[in-house]
């Protein structure tokens, strides 16, 4: 039986399919190109995930695909960004969300899962780094395209960028919090089935992190003498 996850991204790519088809049928250009898009993306990150020998679990594939379709079907085929005034705030606490998670695992990846390499507060902090800066970039490249080619993605300029630069941050420092607390042992603020499943994929980039995030270190733990019998 599939997992909820496995269903759900399932669900969306023969959404945008149906979608796709819909729009070739009633000569809906822009609907063909946008479901289109959308598809390919929902595909992109497992095949760039792969080329780098790793591997993102269901429930990650999941969450792109309904990012995708949030900000792509929804914010711009059917304008949820113009009816919603909150849609653009939601997409961008997701996706802040997302990119402090995934910054905060493969930090811990590039010390095998040694939690005593760099202490936990210094992990989450280049995690909301990393968030941070995404969020930045992601900015610079609507003001890019809103000066450049004659677009309106800032729509109210300075407030949407700061407002969107804020919620990045919020996004950005629950998800440094959630890895820190997840290193000490604790739920992560119920973001721990996402580390968990994550490293579950992808163990032997973890190799010094064991179940119950107890980590594999000789000076840290050293084995226990056996007894000594005196023999005369």
């Amino acid at each position: 039986m599939p997992s909820p996850s496995a269903l759900l991204l399932a669900g969306i790519r023969l959404l945008f399919v149906a979608e796709a088809m819909i729009g070739a049928v009633t000569g809906q250009a822009m609907a063909v190109f946008v479901t289109c898009a959308a598809l390919a993306l929902t595909f992109a990150p497992g095949q760039l995930a792969s080329r780098v020998r790793l591997t993102l679990p269901p429930s990650f594939l999941a969450g792109i695909a309904v990012f995708v379709m949030a900000s792509l079907y929804l914010g711009e085929l059917h304008s949820f960004y113009d009816r919603f005034w909150w849609w653009d705030l939601v997409l961008h606490f997701g996706s802040a969300m997302g990119f402090g998670i995934l910054g905060f695992l493969l930090i811990l990846m590039m010390f095998e899962g040694d939690r005593y390499a760099a202490p936990p507060w210094a992990l989450g902090v280049l995690s909301f780094c990393v968030a941070i800066t995404v969020g930045t970039m992601w900015e610079v490249f609507e003001f890019a395209m809103d000066n450049l080619f004659g677009y309106n993605m800032q729509k109210s300029g300075l407030r949407d960028t700061m407002s969107d630069l804020i919620v990045n941050a919020v996004g950005g420092a629950l998800a440094a919090a959630g890895g820190v607390i997840y290193l000490s042992g604790a739920s992560g603020l119920r973001l721990g089935s996402a580390y968990d499943a994550f490293i579950a994929v992808n163990r032997s980039r973890f190799r010094k992190l064991l179940p119950g995030n107890k980590t594999l270190t000789a000076s840290k733990h050293p084995a226990p003498s056996p007894p000594t019998v005196d023999r005369e």
